[in-house]
Parts: C-alpha cells; structure tokens; sequence
C-alpha cells in the first residue's frame, strides 16, 4: 500500500543547521543516504518475492499489516539516532512495505504477459527516478521550498483515493495513479536537493524519503500498465 505520511522525514529536518555542516561532511551523509536507500530497496524486493505466494492470506490482512507498517514509520522515528536498532526498525518497514506490495503484484503476474507488465512498471519507474534525479542535481531551480504545496496535493490524491475505494471506478483510479507518478516525481526532486543540502537530520531519513517516493511510482504505474493490460 503507497501513500504514506510523506512529512515524516521533513518533519524533523533541519535546515538551518544546513550551512553549519562542512562540505565533506554533507558528502558523506549523501553517500551513506543512497547506500541505505539501496539496501532499502534490496530489503523491499525480498519482502515481495516473500510475500507473492502467500497473497491470498496477505490480501486478507491487508489493514492489520497496513497498520503495522505505519506503526515501524512511526516507531523508525523514535529510535533512528540508536545504533544497530534503528537499522533493524527501518528494514523491517521495507520488508513489510515488500509484503503488502505483493498481492498487487501476485495479480499482475497472473494476467497474460504480467511478468512483462511487472518489469515494465519497474524500468520506467527507474528511469523516472533517475531522471529526476538528474534533474534534481543539475537545476538551478530550488524545489526545496515546494514542502508546503506538495503536501497540500499529497492530501487531495490520497482523499480522492479513499473515494474511489468506495466507486470502485477502473478509469477514476488511473488518474488517480497518474496524479500519483507526477507528484512523487517531483517529491524525487524535492527530496535529491535536500539530501544534497544536508536538510535531513540523519541518512535514514533521507533514505526513506526516496524509496516511499520510488514505491509510490513504481505501484501506481503498475495499477496504470496492469489495467491496460487487462482485458476486463
């Protein structure tokens, strides 16, 4: 499930402390932010090749596990600046975010040609996020003060989500989608420049910043393929 509170991270930034930081030391939390991110996103993966055989039993306990999910992002914050457990907490809401992720993808692959719809979905999702973040770095353009706006359409999509699990409406849910894509694709530039200002207070959070941005592109561009793929 995607869409989750994108102001945990930036809720806790310091930006002001921004300019008190040498050069090499906002090199090194950049690198050890993308290195965690990685590693995030190896931990989503098996999360979701765990979870695909047992969709069935994850779909009906998608809620439970939802709130588990917002219970470790929750509790990442509290315990982030502790050594070796915040590592455990943060791996263990990727690998939950893999779990969750499953059913979606377990249907996908059911259709005919969802492995090729499954490894498009993931491509683009890639060269988007390499895009923007090319982008990101090689702007003059500060994106950094857009939080507030961001936020603002983060709110609108995730209300006009909640609707449509009531209208059920295919073609609603594809804008819905599409809306999605546009806006974490800027979230991917908002959340590059202030990784590479040092706004972040630790890696983690910078870390989790672009892998929800990366989850929420990558699930919505496969509900988009999926259900141009479908032949319902």
């Amino acid at each position: 499930m995607g869409l989750y509170d994108r102001d945990y991270a930036r809720g806790n930034s310091y930006g002001y402390e921004t300019a008190s930081r040498g050069e090499a030391q906002i090199v090194s939390f950049v690198k050890e932010t993308y290195k965690l991110f990685a590693a995030s996103m190896m931990a989503g993966a098996v999360g979701a090749y765990v979870g695909v055989p047992l969709a069935g039993a994850i779909q009906s306990m998608m809620w439970p596990l939802f709130f588990l999910e917002i219970g470790l992002l929750i509790g990442l914050q509290f315990v982030k600046n502790k050594p070796g457990i915040n590592l455990m907490v943060m791996f263990a809401f990727v690998f939950m975010t893999g779990i969750t992720t499953a059913p979606l993808l377990s249907y996908t692959l059911g259709m005919n040609g969802g492995g090729a719809v499954v490894g498009n979905a993931f491509a683009m999702t890639a060269v988007v996020f390499g895009a923007m973040s090319f982008y990101a770095i090689k702007t003059t353009k500060d994106f950094t003060s857009y939080g507030k706006p961001l936020m603002i359409a983060l709110f609108v999509i995730i209300g006009f989500s909640i609707i449509n699990m009531f209208l059920g409406n295919p073609m609603f849910q594809m804008i819905i989608a599409g809306g999605v894509v546009l806006l974490f694709s800027i979230l991917v530039i908002y959340d590059t420049q202030n990784i590479m200002n040092g706004a972040y207070e630790t890696p983690i959070d910078g870390a989790i910043a672009l892998y929800l941005d990366f989850l929420n592109i990558f699930i919505s561009l496969l509900q988009i393929f999926g259900v141009l793929n479908s032949d319902d």
